[in-house]
């Protein structure tokens, strides 16, 4: 596992996976079969100009009557409000901890503040949206470094969730192409001969949080090479991981 050195920072427009192509040629890192590219979110979500500017924002009503609520301002509460399906929960602010909105995302996902980040976004009162269709992402980038490079890696687009009953963040997988979403290990054998019954890990998952060891915040890596996996061909997406509501014992 190695991080991909040397990627700009992205701007609206840019073609990410000629980036991607050109910053591996330049590292000497050489795409492989078999070879799977985690990146962040943000970097797709930049290329695809889901930036924007607070101020260009208008709050509506309900939007100023929950900011005043949790004490954040008004225009990425509306943004919230605009990226959500639903609010699931409130929580205040503390001394010790910002308010958090958790709710379920336009694409599914249930997560804190709908995914909107202002860290490593250049511009005063700018934020960041996750991408309209992070799965569709991953696929043209796929298709883009097929064409660029001569392989098609699998492609993991990534973000931090926190977890209900876990302290701290992991890198989860927002948007897949190629790799599958998870391994059903159910009916074959452990170790010991026993028979597996409920054994099915989030694969993507589990590659997300492995390359988040090495996207730091500040480090300016946001694209991991992962080789060394032994994985098949899989249409799946990245909201197969998610769990169905009549099967979600915490809502």
């Amino acid at each position: 596992m190695q991080a991909v050195p040397g990627l700009p920072e992205i701007r609206p427009g840019d073609d990410l996976a000629a980036i991607l192509a050109d910053s591996l040629t330049r590292a000497g890192m050489t795409l492989e079969n078999g070879d799977i590219l985690v990146l962040a979110h943000k970097i797709v979500s930049k290329a695809e100009g889901r930036i924007v500017r607070l101020d260009d924002v208008e709050p509506s009503q309900e939007a100023i009557r929950l900011a005043r609520d949790v004490r954040k301002d008004p225009a990425k509460v509306e943004l919230i409000l605009r990226e959500s399906q639903q609010i699931l929960r409130v929580k205040p602010p503390t001394d010790e901890r910002e308010s958090v909105v958790i709710c379920v995302h336009r694409l599914g996902f249930i997560m804190a503040n709908a995914g909107i980040d202002e860290s490593n976004v250049p511009g005063d009162r700018s934020v960041v949206l996750l991408p309209e269709d992070p799965d569709r992402s991953a696929r043209a980038l796929r298709e883009g470094l097929r064409r660029l490079a001569g392989r098609a890696p699998g492609i993991v687009i990534s973000d931090s969730f926190g977890r209900p009953w876990r302290v701290g963040l992991v890198n989860i997988a927002i948007g897949i192409a190629g790799v599958p979403p998870v391994l059903n290990l159910v009916g074959t054998k452990d170790a010991c001969g026993k028979t597996l019954r409920a054994t099915v890990p989030a694969w993507a998952d589990e590659i997300a949080a492995a390359a988040g060891l090495l996207m730091h915040k500040a480090a300016g890596m946001p694209a991991v090479l992962v080789r060394g996996l032994k994985w098949e061909e899989s249409n799946g997406t990245a909201r197969d991981l998610l769990r169905p509501q009549e099967e979600d014992l915490f809502r």
